[in-house]
């Protein structure tokens, strides 16, 4: 029998890295939203970000991702389906360099943004959440 006390957690994390050594990245998050064309603009227009890939696929279906303008994991936009519908808390974290002027930004451009920023006090960079246009909850955090 193999004891498991023995072996250090670092053991066991390495190991479970060469059981998934295939994974290399977090490609893409995916968002349901009411309209695929709607939320396209959104995410261009007031976010800044560019159309990745909007391909027909399946029954009628089509398969659509934008990304941010400096690169990282896309946000595919889904048709709803089930239980997974818009208007969720996504637990996405965009960056930006200032998260005031960005939280400033937004709001301008009539986006929903929450009323003050948070963290900002040396162990928690700022940071703020906001809504698309489904009401599915983001989050901006200052790097």
């Amino acid at each position: 029998m193999i004891s498991f006390a023995r072996r250090s957690h670092s053991d066991r994390h390495d190991e479970g890295r060469r059981k998934v050594a295939s994974i290399t990245k977090l490609g893409r998050v995916i968002i349901p939203v009411s309209d695929q064309d709607e939320a396209i603009s959104f995410y261009t227009q007031k976010l800044g970000f560019s159309v990745a890939a909007d391909i027909p696929f399946g029954n009628g279906d089509r398969w659509v991702e934008v990304a941010p303008p400096n690169g990282g994991a896309a946000i595919a936009l889904t048709r709803p389906m089930n239980d997974f519908q818009p208007g969720r808390a996504t637990g996405i974290a965009l960056e930006t360099s200032d998260a005031r002027a960005a939280h400033e930004e937004l709001k301008a451009q009539g986006i929903d943004v929450d009323a003050e920023l948070m963290g900002g006090d040396g162990t928690v960079p700022p940071l703020f959440g906001f809504r698309d246009a489904d009401g599915n909850g983001l989050m901006i955090v200052e790097q």
